[in-house]
């Protein structure tokens, strides 16, 4: 059953992804050397998760949906965004990037 909550969190990220993609286009097709990528991460050991990680039943549910097993760390969401910001990821604009685990993949 769907919520209040969860129906505007499903709208805004659908936003976010379009606003994404039309910005990487727009900045491409004005030649102006700006990316736009979005990351999507998934369940990230933060103060934000603690009401979960701090219920064993609570984080036992999350970690099932989990295919590698594990919350996410801060560390692993800033490579992430350190990649996008390098020049390692120059020929990439417009796309999405999930660091979650294998969550999405199922």
């Amino acid at each position: 059953m769907q919520t209040a909550q969860t129906i505007a969190y499903a709208a805004a990220k659908a936003a976010i992804g379009l606003l994404t993609k039309t910005a990487a286009l727009e900045c491409a097709a004005a030649g102006n050397g700006v990316r736009a990528n979005t990351i999507y991460p998934g369940n990230v050991d933060t103060p934000f998760f603690a009401p979960v990680r701090d219920d064993p039943v609570l984080l036992q549910a999350a970690l099932a949906r989990i295919p590698l097993g594990r919350l996410g760390t801060s560390e692993e969401i800033a490579a992430a965004i350190l990649f996008l910001a390098s020049d390692e990821s120059s020929f990439m604009t417009g796309a999405d990037l999930v660091v979650d685990g294998g969550y999405t993949a199922q």
